[in-house]
């Protein structure tokens, strides 16, 4: 099985410019966590999540309509292509610990969206026929490496109080 075969190919995004206002209205008519940002030539160039609006919101004292997208975005995009095995998609979530992936062509222009939630929804039970491409061991041995916990790094070694 591709990722073509259960990304969504029409995904959500926003420019580096866009205000972090702009950005959450965007997440919550939408009902989605992150938005993909693009440059003019339709190339990903970043990713912004809800979390990362937050944290940015909370921490800078600053208004919504001041801050932008490119400003707190993350510095590495982890990507998939369409014609990539899910495996090769999923072994990337599970290693960079993210449940969705932007979906570039070669010239990294954005074609889709690749999350786990698709993969779920993709997902079968394991037969005692032929296995499925992908199964629901598969997805749920994906999010158990995405979810185990990992320390923060300014947490490291160190004690933390609220």
């Amino acid at each position: 099985m591709k990722v073509r075969d259960v990304m969504s190919a029409t995904p959500f995004y926003c420019r580096p410019d866009t205000n972090l206002g702009s950005a959450a209205e965007l997440l919550w008519n939408l009902d989605f966590g992150m938005l993909i940002i693009v440059n003019d030539d339709q190339k990903v160039i970043g990713v912004v999540t809800d979390r990362d609006m937050c944290i940015a919101l909370g921490t800078q004292n600053k208004l919504p309509g001041t801050i932008t997208v490119g400003a707190i975005r993350s510095g590495k995009v982890h990507i998939c292509h369409a014609d990539d095995d899910i495996h090769v998609a999923l072994a990337t979530m599970a290693r960079e610990k993210v449940r969705r992936l932007p979906v570039v062509n070669q010239q990294g222009q954005l074609e889709g969206i690749l999350s786990m939630d698709d993969m779920v929804a993709h997902s079968q039970r394991q037969g005692a026929g032929r296995a499925p491409d992908l199964s629901f061991e598969d997805v749920v041995e994906t999010l158990k490496k995405v979810y185990a916990p990992r320390a923060p790094l300014a947490t490291q070694g160190r004690a933390v109080s609220a």
